[in-house]
């Protein structure tokens, strides 16, 4: 079994850090955790995080871990590693017992209990670095027994970002190849217009609406199972199309957008972890939405400067360079926005934040509320009411214990000084 463990980086990651673990955050066509499951062959046992974070229960999500042992066999991985899909099959190596990432130890397989007092607090709060001679050892130190496999780490928020065309060409058809997916080209005879060489993989229960248009000259494209691409849409490559996901009427490139969201208007090289609205016009661009987002028609993202510089990001160390000359807003989970809204590039929205003026600051504050800053606290109670309607119009309720949770994470970000409140 597979334990993801979030390190003192990956606890850094705002706006998400404070609503999930990064397991559950999408890079590439999949959610962290899903890659690793496909890479190694195992299922996941839990999740090692901030404490915060117990009690966080969403869809196949395993729970948190913390405070507990760890068996024999686990699979312990830094959830900032990503292994490209496309590699070896880890699991048929029976003497494998650490996986490398460009010579960054990423997993590491436990041949000991976790039992030991010191090693649990240093998973606890984030300290452990995964390493055959200290805290967590496979028993044996056997440096031969590393695998070394292509992929890429997050060594920061905007990496998802910045490695997202590179994932997505090599997982979609390394994914692709694993469903029941059939192939579209410009000879197939479907009603729609292929360009490019690439692929369009179709997962039977898709479905393509006449007049539609994939672009793929510089990636594939992949659509999933009850996706729908409606007429007058442009799907750009690399691509991919979560299960009952609607795209519509605008150009849709380079981008991956998790199960049941509604994406209407332009996108550009953007992530939807999943169940996220963005279904009216409005340019979006290089951004990352947490779940259950809603923006109000018209909210449009800024991602280049006007200077053609590299974009500056709020962390909780400060402001910082990202390096990249495109970045957007990064949307924390359950982020509403208002009709019209502008955001700066380089936006941080933290969750639950709430704000529909014309142009927030370049933080927001997580359950912020209002028409301008400096907002008011989004009240709880009526935060989780918003919270359980919106889960309601895609069929999922919000029990009890996800409502205490929240007021907790609601309660708890109330006292987090990392955050402007302007």
């Amino acid at each position: 079994m597979i334990a993801l463990y979030d390190d003192a980086v990956a606890r850094r990651f705002e706006p998400f850090a404070t609503s999930r673990p990064l397991g559950e955050m999408r890079a590439g066509a999949l959610l962290i955790r899903e890659r690793w499951e496909m890479v190694l062959g195992v299922g996941s046992a839990g999740f090692v995080s901030a404490p915060h974070l117990e009690g966080f229960a969403e869809f196949e999500a395993p729970p948190f871990v913390n405070g507990q042992s760890l068996p024999a066999g686990t699979w312990l991985v830094n959830a900032r590693a990503l292994p490209f899909l496309d590699g070896p099959a880890i699991a048929a190596s029976s003497t494998t017992i650490a996986v490398t990432i460009q010579g960054r130890i990423a997993a590491l397989r436990l041949d000991v209990e976790t039992g030991d007092p010191g090693t649990l607090a240093a998973l606890a709060d984030g300290s452990h670095v995964l390493r055959h001679d200290r805290g967590v050892p496979d028993g044996t130190g056997d440096a031969a027994a590393a695998l070394e496999v292509d992929g890429v780490w997050l060594d920061e928020i905007w990496d998802l970002i910045g490695t997202l065309t590179l994932l997505l060409q090599r997982d979609i058809p390394a994914f692709a190849g694993r469903l029941p997916a059939a192939a579209l080209n410009a000879n197939s005879g479907a009603p729609v217009t292929i360009l490019g060489t690439h692929p369009v993989y179709v997962e039977s229960g898709a479905t393509i609406e006449p007049m539609s248009v994939f672009d793929t000259s510089a990636g594939p494209v992949l659509l999933r199972c009850g996706a729908q691409v409606q007429a007058f849409t442009r799907v750009t490559g690399p691509c991919y199309v979560g299960r009952d996901s609607i795209v519509t009427a605008d150009r849709i490139a380079g981008s991956s957008i998790g199960d049941s969201c509604r994406v209407h208007g332009e996108l550009s090289t953007s992530i939807f972890i999943g169940h996220a609205n963005k279904g009216h016009g409005g340019f979006v661009g290089h951004s990352v939405f947490g779940r259950w987002v809603n923006l109000g028609a018209g909210t449009i993202t800024s991602n280049l400067k006007n200077t053609y510089g590299t974009v500056a990001l709020w962390t909780p160390d400060g402001v910082r360079d990202s390096g990249l000359q495109f970045l957007g807003t990064m949307f924390g989970d359950h982020v509403k926005t208002g009709i019209g809204l502008r955001l700066t590039t380089g936006c941080v929205l933290g969750a639950g934040a709430n704000v529909f003026d014309t142009m927030p600051p370049k933080a927001v504050a997580p359950f912020s509320w209002g028409a301008g800053a400096p907002y008011e606290p989004f009240d709880a109670p009526k935060f989780v009411q918003t919270a359980e309607r919106m889960m309601a119009r895609r069929g999922v309720s919000l029990r009890e214990s996800g409502r205490l949770w929240w007021t907790g994470i609601h309660a708890m970000s109330a006292t987090d000084g990392r955050w402007p409140r302007r």
